[in-house]
């Protein structure tokens, strides 16, 4: 469905989304998402009797709403992070609510440019008003590396912060300056929070973030009139309460040990954990598994691509290089790392060659399996394990102990 956006001007939110064809079923619907969102971090729970309830008031709340002043720079970055809160599959109330709660100044969306651009922004620096920022802020310099209308990028946020009665850092560049802020940072980008201190700073991280997350997060303030409760990073609890591991779908292989060992092997067209080549979902905390990412039509794991760990602080220096294994995760409970679950074992250690040798053969079974059981093997893509059993260069991991085992054997 679509429907046709107009300026809002006078009236309130529900005056202006009933002119623009939305109906009241509409948007309790697109409410109830946001409810469950804020209440537990999942979508799939709008339909319980609680959120319904809990739909209907965000509804009221949100309807009565008149225009708020919002101001949405974008600093040093890619705009990538406004890309994600508008191409969520189609024109849907998402995109209806987010361009009427946001037209006074955006410098990818507003006609205006130039001298009229900047007239609208110190209008509404003027007033109270909720400011949003995408990028980073560059020190060094004098901060010559973003300039916009003759200022840098420090003078054009400070500017803006002074009358916000709201701040959103939103985007790993605006939380803590992602990309460019990686060693050696010769632009010396810093994050929203480095450069506003007297007031507080919601960081809604991610490159980018889901755009649900962001218009939760402004839906957030509007409704309740003061900022979500955050974590030690200043990010929404509601989106960012849990790691990406612990709601997984694969996450039961990960625990029954089974693992991608390379790109497209046998594992991989299983769909079996990541963990191996490289995901940080067991050190990032996101709901990228339950939101996803445009009407829920994928996201990076589902996609096949382990996590990199893009919402957490310093991500490119501390998880890079990304397809490295992260050491000591907790895996079958939290009694055992992954390194020690095979299928069929718990993890506990036992002494010498016997358990290696088991564990070992174990992984080569799983491999397999894997491979006996891909769908490619009907076209003749992979081995018969019951006929040709694997070579040790197809299973590298279950023929070459690892550094730690040799010690254990030699021992």
């Amino acid at each position: 469905m679509s429907y046709e956006i107009k300026p809002w001007r006078e009236g309130t939110l529900a005056d202006n989304l009933a002119s623009a064809g939305v109906s009241r079923r509409d948007f309790v619907k697109y409410c109830a998402g946001l409810a469950a969102i804020f209440a537990v971090g999942t979508p799939q729970m709008a339909h319980a009797a609680p959120a319904q309830k809990a739909a209907e008031e965000l509804a009221d709340k949100l309807g009565a709403i008149t225009k708020p002043n919002v101001v949405w720079l974008q600093l040093q970055e890619c705009t990538g992070c406004m890309e994600s809160a508008l191409r969520s599959g189609g024109t849907t109330v998402e995109e209806v609510v987010l361009n009427l709660l946001s037209v006074n100044y955006n410098e990818l969306l507003m006609a205006a440019a130039g001298e009229a651009a900047e007239e609208a922004l110190a209008e509404t620096n003027a007033k109270k008003h909720i400011l949003v920022v995408n990028g980073s802020v560059p020190t060094k310099d004098g901060g010559i590396y973003c300039t916009i209308g003759g200022k840098t990028a420090e003078q054009v946020l400070r500017e803006s912060a002074e009358n916000a009665d709201i701040i959103l850092a939103v985007g790993a560049c605006a939380v803590y300056g992602s990309v460019q802020a990686a060693k050696p940072n010769p632009t010396g980008a810093v994050g929203v929070d480095e450069i506003i201190k007297d007031k507080a700073v919601i960081n809604v991280s991610g490159c980018p973030p889901i755009g649900e997350v962001i218009t939760a997060s402004l839906t957030y303030i509007l409704t309740h009139g003061k900022p979500p409760e955050v974590d030690s990073e200043g990010r929404p609890l509601f989106a960012y309460g849990q790691r990406i591991h612990d709601s997984c779908p694969r996450r039961p292989h990960f625990d029954a040990g089974q693992f991608v060992r390379t790109f497209d092997d046998a594992g991989a067209r299983e769909g079996w954990c990541l963990y191996d080549v490289g995901c940080k979902g067991p050190s990032t905390f996101s709901p990228c598994p339950i939101v996803q990412w445009n009407m829920k039509a994928g996201w990076p794991i589902g996609a096949g691509h382990p996590c990199i760990g893009c919402t957490e602080r310093d991500f490119f220096d501390r998880f890079s290089p990304f397809y490295q294994v992260l050491p000591n995760v907790p895996g079958f409970g939290v009694e055992a790392t992954a390194e020690k679950v095979g299928l069929g074992f718990t993890g506990a250690v036992a002494a010498g060659v016997a358990v290696h040798a088991g564990v070992t053969a174990v992984r080569a079974a799983a491999d397999r399996k894997a491979t006996r059981n891909s769908p490619m093997a009907a076209f003749g893509d992979a081995t018969d394990v019951d006929t040709e059993p694997p070579s040790p260069e197809e299973t590298p991991n279950a023929e070459v102990p690892k550094d730690s085992e040799k010690n254990s054997e030699a021992n």
